[in-house]
């Protein structure tokens, strides 16, 4: 991935995020607090402001930049947790012009590590987690053994909406939805989901042309 590329990326998450803001925020209505994608919305737009003065640096300064803005400007959860990975994915790629495959597998788990640190969560507890963990070993299985970009990223995002799908099935261990115990069972993440949306952005950029 070019940091052409990285731009396109970053400027369709923006995008998907303002389209599925409200079914974000509905999801989150049942079993959270009722802002997810209102939170997530505003975030992303701040990022958008930002992209334009970061277009000439290199991949980890893009980055770093995203996870600022949405740490500053994201209410609850979701700021810190998205703020995190992001800031640790600009951390792998520090000084780099392109993203390589080995760079995307070790920004990958690097976010997921940073999420699991400041969220205290693992995977079976409803959270964004629960769709990352699964896309990340498919994505880097894929490579494994050998596969191209355009089937391991087929591959992770199926494993990423199995992981959504998995959500609805247990009860929440963690955050408001947590108070509900078993009565959230039946419901989707909404950080599963707006994970999921945003892989789904990144694979429409690189194997599409979005």
């Amino acid at each position: 991935m070019t940091r052409d590329q990285l731009m396109k990326v970053l400027e369709e998450i923006v995008v998907v995020v303002e389209e599925n803001k409200e079914f974000f925020t509905d999801l989150d209505q049942a079993i959270g607090d009722g802002d997810h994608g209102i939170n997530l919305n505003r975030g992303f737009k701040a990022v958008k402001e930002k992209l334009s003065s970061v277009r000439d640096k290199d991949c980890g300064t893009i980055l770093k930049t995203v996870a600022m803005s949405l740490i500053s400007t994201v209410g609850g959860a979701s700021g810190p947790l998205y703020g995190t990975a992001f800031m640790k994915a600009g951390a792998v790629v520090a000084g780099k012009e392109e993203i390589t495959v080995e760079d995307s597998i070790k920004i990958f788990d690097e976010a997921i590590q940073g999420i699991i640190a400041r969220g205290k969560a693992s995977c079976g507890d409803k959270t964004m987690l629960d769709a990352l963990i699964p896309a990340f070993e498919a994505w880097k299985t894929a490579f494994e053994e050998g596969e191209s970009i355009e089937d391991a990223s087929q591959k992770m995002l199926e494993a990423a909406y199995q992981g959504v799908e998995y959500t609805k099935t247990i009860a929440a261990n963690k955050g408001r939805a947590n108070y509900l115990g078993e009565r959230s069972i039946g419901h989707q993440d909404p950080g599963a989901t707006s994970s999921y949306f945003m892989l789904k952005a990144i694979v429409d950029v690189m194997t599409k042309g979005a």
